[in-house]
This record gives structure tokens, C-alpha cells and sequence, in this order.
């Protein structure tokens, strides 16, 4: 046992934790520990390393390492029109009400965006509404690299899967192996890096997107999270999350459920 009770492996995690945080700003602690932990622990052993201290050694002399420890920290796993019936009510309820509302600039946001299959989807089905030209939409993420590949818009055909045909032919041209996505889409979206845990928010938002994101977070940084999104979303915006992650009292946040996964703000 270590001074402080701990087990020298969970003292060498500890110490992992705290030189991940003053190097680059990321709190591993508001993450589940045990599920954080263990998909850590598998990167490091299959890299080669006994202990999380060379790990972190060597990620900080190899960016590519360190990309790759933030994809396996993220798990970048998304596709376009993930679980097809909520965007379809964000087509057919959510954005009518929010346009009924708002006439002018509509503001909307990724948070969390991964490789940008989400704000992807987001500009489809604003360019199938005719409202894209009047859409300003802000695509953010923690990983560098997945934003690069964001940016790139080169996809394999797996993550079209859910896309409808229709849209799918509108929007992708086939190159070899993959399809790219629209130019025309791409540029109405300002990509950019953000750690949504430690940095400020925008404000006045008509709708924010953050799915399958909360379910790493630890309670507390949830509730720190609901707390930021609803202040960032103008009165009548709506907040579009995950399908595990239903907010139990959206009341304390300002937030009332509307459709399933959509909570507007009071």
C-alpha cells in the first residue's frame, strides 16, 4: 500500500489523472472511473506499456499516441441520423416550433460533435426544410483529430446506413470506398476544439444537440453540464439529447420535456 491507502497501480492512475489535467486541461475524474479506467488500461497494454506513467510519458513525445488515447477516451463512434425517428421529429415538430418563434437567424450547436456526422445530419435536414440559408450552426469537439476528419467529410458506407436514400443521393458522392459529403453543406458549419466540462459556453441558442455524450460523465458533471446548456439556450430553445439519457427533473434546470430526448427551455 502507498502513503495514501492506495495500491501502487491505483496510485499510478491517480498520477495519470493529474498529468492529463494540468497538460492539457482535461479532468479525468469527471468521467466514470471504472469504465474510463479500463478502456485506458486497454490502450496502454496494447501499446506496450506496464504503467500509466510511461504511458503518459511517451503521449506526450507522440502526438499520434495522444490522439489516439483522446479517440479511445471519446469513443468516436457515431453515424448519420442515429436512432432515425428522433430526427424526425426534430424535422417535424422541433424545428417548426423554433422557427414559429424565432423568424430571423436561426443559432444551432454540435456539442460533442465527434467526426461530424451530427451537425452533418443537422445541415441535411435544414437544407430539406429550405433553412439552411438562414442557419448558423457551431460544431464543437475535444479531439483534434476527430474534427479534422469532421472537416475531411469522408465517410465509410456503414454510416450512411440510416441516412434516407433520397438525402443519401442529394448530398454523398461515391469515391472508391468512401463518400464524401457535400461542400455546399460543409461550409455552413464552423467547426471548432472545446472541452465542454471546462470551457465557456455561447449564449442564445435556438437548439443544442449533445447525444450519447452524458453517459461517460459522472454525476456531478452532468448536473454542471444541464446546468451550462440551459443557460446557453434562449427561452422556447430546445435541448436535443441521447436515447439513455433522459434528464429526471428538468424543472431544476430551467428545462421542461417536450418531445421524447427534447427538452425546450422555459
Amino acid at each position: 500500500m502507498t502513503e495514501h491507502g492506495l495500491l501502487p497501480e491505483d496510485q499510478d492512475y491517480v498520477g495519470f489523472v493529474r498529468s492529463i489535467e494540468r497538460s492539457t486541461g482535461i479532468n479525468l475524474a469527471d468521467y466514470k472511473e471504472a469504465q474510463m479506467k479500463r478502456r485506458l488500461t486497454t490502450l496502454r497494454n496494447k501499446k506496450g506499456y506496464s504503467t500509466f506513467a510511461a504511458f503518459y510519458e511517451a503521449m506526450m513525445k507522440d502526438k499520434p499516441l495522444f490522439h489516439e488515447f483522446l479517440d479511445r477516451m471519446t469513443i468516436n463512434v457515431s453515424e448519420f441520423w442515429r436512432n432515425p425517428n428522433r430526427w424526425e421529429i426534430l424535422k417535424e415538430k422541433i424545428l417548426p416550433s423554433i422557427t414559429e418563434q424565432n423568424p430571423g437567424t436561426l443559432k444551432l450547436w454540435s456539442a460533442a460533435c465527434s467526426t461530424g456526422e451530427e451537425p452533418y445530419t443537422l445541415a441535411m435536414i435544414l437544407a430539406e426544410k429550405k433553412l439552411l440559408n438562414r442557419a448558423r450552426i457551431m460544431a464543437t469537439d475535444i479531439d483534434e483529430g476527430a474534427l479534422q476528419k469532421a472537416k475531411e467529410g469522408m465517410y465509410l458506407e456503414r454510416s450512411l446506413k440510416d441516412v434516407p436514400p433520397q438525402v443519401a443521393s442529394r448530398y454523398f458522392t461515391e469515391e472508391g470506398a468512401l463518400y464524401r459529403f457535400s461542400d455546399s453543406l460543409k461550409k455552413e458549419i464552423v467547426f471548432q476544439k472545446q472541452n465542454l466540462l471546462t470551457d465557456r459556453f455561447d449564449t442564445g441558442f435556438d437548439l443544442i444537440v449533445c447525444r450519447n455524450v452524458m453517459i461517460y460523465f459522472t454525476e456531478d458533471a452532468k448536473h454542471k453540464l444541464y446546468m451550462k446548456f440551459a443557460a446557453s439556450l434562449k427561452p422556447g430553445g430546445f435541448l436535443f439529447v441521447g436515447s439513455t439519457e433522459q434528464i429526471f427533473n428538468p424543472g431544476q434546470y430551467g428545462l421542461e420535456s417536450n418531445e421524447t430526448f427534447f427538452y425546450r427551455k422555459l
